[in-house]
């Protein structure tokens, strides 16, 4: 009998690194599909830090967690392979969440047909969700406007590295924060941020004020941690704020406080989290503001791909330890 592989989450984190404990490694024999069903093979997995939220037990998020038992959520690209669906053809590339799975079934609902022949990689890098999350992030909570200063945590990841991207493209001063020094020479040298602050080696607020001799106008946040004060101490009058992610704090039993709200009042200052899961509707109107800034040879990207399915639940530790340079992604 033919099989595929598949992987559930059995038990919840709770704090430190991601264990081979929390999840159950089946093989499941391959699925037969009804009329209106297709089979997807996926061939590309994506790792991401919301993950450690969906882990969770928390009912009053954005998103209902796995349950337990159910295997793990995840976005993915892969192809048809079998089809009685009128609206999908044996051939087609799809992106959706997936999950992590080698094969699965589906009736259509969630799952988007690839609309070029770009590679798999460059899909998942760009135009899937960490594309889209800077898109809507940026232009729709940071407002930016030409010759501002922005601020980017996580700076060289899937997310932070293309938010910096596109507020250069607009003619911003960019800033990114990162954890190494060969993180901070790839977005200065490569992708042409003003530049950088290493988390880890350098005294967060002297250069934090070199580098913003005016004052920060926007603010990206993907990671929290100890620069998350220091910028806030810099935000400009009617400076926004745009709350990505919080991976400093995943791992933490309790968070870490957050700043006090006082310069929100004296500063107006806008402060708004979001979820791309409230913007699914948006995903058209965002791949045509996104598109034209790839297409023009301004979006970079790389990604750090994992071999194998089960690869993915150590590699989930790579977002605490910053060891992932570039997209985090699982090549089936």
């Amino acid at each position: 009998m033919e099989t595929y592989q598949a992987i559930k989450l059995i038990a919840r984190p709770s704090g430190g690194p991601i264990s081979d404990e929390l999840f159950e490694v089946v093989n499941l024999p391959k699925p037969e599909i009804n009329d209106g069903e297709f089979l997807i093979q996926q061939t590309h997995m994506s790792l991401d830090p919301a993950m450690f939220g969906w882990m969770s037990p928390a009912t009053d998020s954005y998103i209902p967690p796995v349950a337990l038992g159910e295997v793990m959520r995840s976005s993915g690209i892969g192809k048809v392979v079998e089809s009685k669906h009128p609206d999908f053809t044996v051939g087609d590339r799809v992106t959706g969440l997936l999950g992590w799975t080698e094969l699965l079934v589906s009736t259509g609902k969630g799952i988007n047909k690839v609309q070029n022949d770009l590679p798999d990689e460059t899909i998942l890098s760009v135009f899937a969700l960490p594309g889209l999350t800077a898109t809507q992030g940026l232009f729709s909570i940071g407002k930016p406007v030409s010759g501002e200063t922005i601020v980017v945590s996580g700076a060289a990841g899937s997310v932070g590295s293309i938010v910096g991207q596109l507020a250069k493209a607009d003619g911003l001063r960019v800033i990114g924060i990162v954890g190494s020094d060969e993180k901070a020479n790839w977005i200065t040298e490569e992708l042409g941020f003003d530049g950088a602050i290493n988390y880890k080696t350098d005294d967060l607020a002297s250069k934090l004020a070199d580098l913003t001799p005016d004052g920060i106008d926007i603010y990206f946040e993907n990671t929290g941690g100890d620069i998350q004060q220091h910028v806030f101490d810099r935000m400009n009058v009617h400076g926004r704020i745009a709350v990505c992610g919080m991976i400093a704090d995943y791992a933490k039993a309790v968070p870490s406080p957050g700043p006090n709200w006082i310069p929100m009042i004296k500063k107006r200052l806008t402060v708004q989290g979001y979820a791309m899961p409230d913007h699914f509707g948006d995903i058209p109107a965002l791949l045509t503001k996104l598109t034209p800034y790839v297409m023009q040879g301004k979006i970079k990207y790389r990604s750090h791909v994992l071999q194998g399915l089960t690869s993915a639940i150590s590699g989930l530790n790579l977002f605490f330890t910053g060891g992932n340079n570039g997209k985090l992604m699982v090549k089936l």
